[in-house]
This record gives C-alpha cells, sequence and structure tokens, in this order.
C-alpha cells in the first residue's frame, strides 16, 4: 500500500509517519521534504498527490495556530479548506482513501459531551470555520473519506496510534 503524508513534521503527522510504516510505502511530504511540498500552493500540492498516485491519503497538515488564524484568514483558508478540497478531487480521482484531521473547532465551544457526526456545527473563529469547510469540500467530493474531529491531540508513543485510526477507515 501506498501512502501519502501531508504534514508529516507536525506532531500528529511525526507520530504518524513512523506508526503507518507498517503498513506500508509512506511518503511524507512537507515543506521541508524531498520532495518539498508548499501547502500554500494548493495545486502544486494536489499535482504532487496526483503523480504519487497513492492509495491512501493522510492530510494531517493545516494552518493551526488558532490566534494566528484570526489575522491571516486568507492563509488559514487556503491550507484549511481549498487544499483539503483538491486533496478530495484527487482522492476521487484515484480512487485513494482520505483521511483528513479536522478539529473540535468546528463546534461552539458548549457542552462536554462527545458529538456524533451530524451535530450541528457552529464555528466561532476563523480557524474552524476554515476547518469545516475543508471538511465539507472533502464531503462534496464523494471521494472515500475520515475525517477525525480531534481535540487536545495527543500524540500516542506506542506504535499503534495510526494502525488504529486506518482500522476505523
Amino acid at each position: 500500500m501506498k501512502i501519502v503524508l501531508l504534514g508529516s513534521t507536525g506532531q500528529v503527522g511525526w507520530e504518524l509517519q513512523r506508526s503507518l510504516a507498517v503498513l506500508g510505502e509512506v511518503i511524507p511530504l512537507s515543506r521541508q521534504g524531498t520532495p518539498a511540498v508548499d501547502f500554500a500552493d494548493p495545486e502544486s500540492v494536489a499535482r504532487s498527490v496526483r503523480a504519487l498516485r497513492p492509495d491512501v491519503i493522510v492530510n494531517a497538515a493545516a494552518h493551526t495556530a488558532v490566534d494566528k488564524a484570526e489575522a491571516e484568514p486568507e492563509l488559514a483558508r487556503l491550507l484549511n479548506a481549498t487544499t483539503p478540497g483538491l486533496l478530495a478531487r484527487e482522492a476521487q480521482a484515484l480512487g485513494a482513501l482520505l483521511v483528513h484531521y479536522s478539529t473540535d473547532y468546528v463546534f461552539d465551544g458548549s457542552g462536554s459531551e462527545a458529538r456524533s457526526e451530524d451535530a450541528p456545527t457552529a464555528p466561532l473563529s476563523v480557524y474552524g470555520r476554515t476547518k469545516l469547510e475543508g471538511e465539507q469540500a472533502i464531503v462534496a467530493s464523494g471521494c472515500r473519506h475520515l475525517i477525525f474531529r480531534t481535540s487536545w491531540v495527543y500524540a500516542a508513543r506506542g506504535g499503534n496510534f495510526a494502525k488504529t485510526m486506518l482500522r476505523l477507515a
């Protein structure tokens, strides 16, 4: 199995890179990697994925600086909505599974219980709105996908993190 991992240098991406290795060939894509990918250029990301023809696309890349997103709404939208939408388009064309990491910021912050995937959303920030837009673009694409809405990301150190996530797919 060929797995393209976007955002491999972040906290979740770093764990995923190690954990996914037992499942197949992992090709990490990051700004510092080889090949280098500029996530602010969504079409170049899409071209890279298209050229690699993966079975699975794992997107752990995002504009994750929640407060900074308020001052950089265009960049946040590019990274959190536009790029995931293009990844979904490529996944659909390739017949690949897209695994996308989103956030509980798509909700309004109320409540303390787990929510179902169809629970009403009401993001209060640019970060939450753009992450929700990314989710919506993925769903609208019709690609096979799995979206994780995470809260307080904890990257497990046991190597089972990614295997568990992909089993859910």
